[in-house]
């Protein structure tokens, strides 16, 4: 992180791209202050400079004198800022050209363009936040629904370094006892029993458990699950779509074939993050209508995609004609799939039913909801049910419950693995410093989780994925 370590001033933009009611220019760096009052011009006649953690109005003038815009200006001075240095920020109007050139300006005057991620790197370097914390500003960015959301809110809070420090402390004392061990072997007190060394071992790897598994427990809230959308052709899969995306998303036709590969969205069901996936409908090779057309290569293609989702996917949601008779086809395919995670919905509710869809849909031993995609009745039904069924397998986090991210968990993994060893090795008769070989490597795994030991590999990957004014 070598670029990143400069004591130079940086400035970017830290709102979202596009048009917006307000717009933010971040400015980090020793010249911090100078460059904003050099732009800022007060609206009040008594101003005598930016007071700390006050907003001030007024506009913001180049350097030939054209006023650029009026804005709000506030000054944080390190350390007691986000960056742990002097930092400024001008709330502008979000037009991108406003935001352009107010920026533009400030480079102009001596500041530096932020990297991707570089005022978290900063914080993460001043001692504002750990690396673990840095990666909770990202994940809290990113989350999708509310129950992601608090499980970033739960890391930035320093709870996962918090819990990891409480077991590093208990693996460092147990090393100092060791390097005791190790440098005064000829002592008459024994400061180490090996039992002792492997109670404690176990007992540490055993707390680090629990974090270990709150990661697969988090990952349908974090990252979402997977429903597919699958049927014949022309049952309303891409209807069905669009009407619980509330938009037209997916194309719809009479015309046999017309989803020729996937799409996908999200919803959010009650804090779940529904990954809806709406494929190429199935038909047989050859017609079976009169004036129906075979299915060519992309299409036979776009079938295949769609079996490997059904295959793959939490939920297959098999979409049903409810118009119309069971057909050969679907049965086939209903009968292949786990009713545990299949729901039969009969769409085109608006339309009279076949008298025997359901019964037939039920002896083959699966669920069914009937909805009509046209006129909306039936949908809350539908996502209440899918919501029910995904959720039996991915319980809600609970308000405590920590979810560590995959880096994270490899750490922990990693030095769970180190103390089960070390607790094995006691009983093999091993001298005091090669055991404590084990005993470092746990305790480095879990100093890389908070960065208080960090490659710059490491920090180049974490960091470089943070948007540029964040």
């Amino acid at each position: 992180m070598a670029h990143m370590s400069t004591g130079d001033t940086i400035a970017a933009i830290a709102t979202a791209q596009g048009p917006g009611a307000v717009g933010i220019i971040r400015v980090s760096g020793p010249q911090a202050r100078a460059l904003a009052e050099a732009l800022f011009r007060s609206s009040r006649p008594d101003f005598t400079g930016l007071k700390p953690y006050r907003l001030h109005h007024g506009s913001l003038v180049d350097a030939r004198g054209s006023v650029l815009d009026e804005v709000l200006a506030a000054f944080m001075p390190g350390p007691g800022s986000f960056t742990g240095e002097d930092v400024a920020e001008l709330f502008c109007h979000g037009g991108p050209a406003v935001l352009r050139a107010v920026l533009d300006e400030l480079l102009a005057r001596g500041a530096r363009l932020a990297l991707p991620g570089e005022f978290s790197f900063r914080a993460y370097r001043n001692g504002k936040l750990d690396l673990a914390q840095a990666e909770a500003i990202a994940e809290t960015i990113a989350a999708p629904t509310r129950a992601a959301l608090h499980l970033a809110q739960l890391k930035l809070s320093g709870a996962l370094s918090a819990r990891v420090g409480d077991l590093r402390a208990r693996l460092e004392d147990l090393r100092a006892k060791l390097c005791l061990a190790v440098d005064f072997p000829d002592e008459d007190v024994e400061c180490l029993p090996l039992p002792a060394l492997r109670d404690e071992a176990l007992a540490v790897a055993q707390a680090l458990a629990p974090l270990l598994a709150g990661v697969e427990r988090a990952r349908a809230w974090r990252e979402g699950v997977l429903a597919v959308l699958a049927g014949r052709v022309n049952a309303g899969k891409s209807s069905l779509m669009n009407a619980l995306v509330g938009r037209n998303r997916a194309l719809v036709s009479a015309a046999p074939g017309t989803t020729r590969d996937y799409i996908e969205e999200q919803l959010d069901l009650s804090g779940l993050l529904l990954r809806l996936v709406d494929t190429a409908g199935l038909r047989a090779a050859a017609p079976d209508k009169v004036g129906e057309v075979a299915i060519d290569a992309v299409e036979a293609a776009g079938q295949e995609l769609t079996r490997e989702f059904m295959d793959r996917a939490e939920a297959v949601l098999y979409v049903l004609d409810a118009s119309r008779p069971l057909h050969a086809e679907d049965a086939d395919a209903l009968r292949g799939l786990d009713p545990a995670r299949t729901l039969a919905v009969l769409n085109k509710g608006d339309l009279p039913p076949d008298a025997d869809l359901a019964a037939a849909v039920g002896a083959l031993g699966l669920a069914c909801v009937c909805v009509s995609a046209k006129t909306g009745a039936g949908l809350d039904e539908l996502c209440a049910l899918l919501r029910g069924r995904l959720a039996g397998g991915a319980r809600e986090p609970e308000a405590d419950e920590i979810a560590p991210n995959a880096r994270q968990a490899q750490a922990i993994a990693q030095a769970r693995g180190e103390l089960l060893a070390l607790a094995e090795e006691t009983g093999l008769g091993l001298p005091y410093d090669i055991l404590a070989l084990r005993l470092d490597a746990a305790c480095r795994a879990l100093a890389e989780l908070t960065g208080d030991i960090a490659p710059d590999e490491v920090l180049n990957a974490i960091f470089s994925k943070f948007c540029i004014g964040k």
